[in-house]
């Protein structure tokens, strides 16, 4: 099975957010996290955008995988292990 492109969406502050991380990390899954309530100006306008793109009520963490041809929305062990743990 090969790599899957993995970007989290997450805040900062938020407990889910941490869980999904750290269970990313526990299963040695690579992924990018951009920490949308720490970026400003345009950046946080655009990673919204982003988001809602994926997320139409932006909630967070929303994870992307391979450009959207799946996304994960909340802290879900069980949907994240079956698309990303071979």
């Amino acid at each position: 099975m090969s790599k899957k492109d993995v970007l989290l969406y997450a805040l900062s502050t938020c407990i889910h957010c941490r869980n999904t991380k750290k269970f990313l990390e526990e299963k040695n899954i690579p992924y990018d996290c951009v920490e949308v309530d720490t970026l400003t100006g345009e950046e946080r306008k655009k990673a919204i955008e982003e988001v809602k793109k994926h997320n139409a009520d932006c909630s967070f963490p929303t994870m992307v995988i391979d450009g959207g041809k799946c996304v994960i929305v909340g802290f879900n062990k069980e949907r994240i292990q079956e698309e990303l743990c071979p």
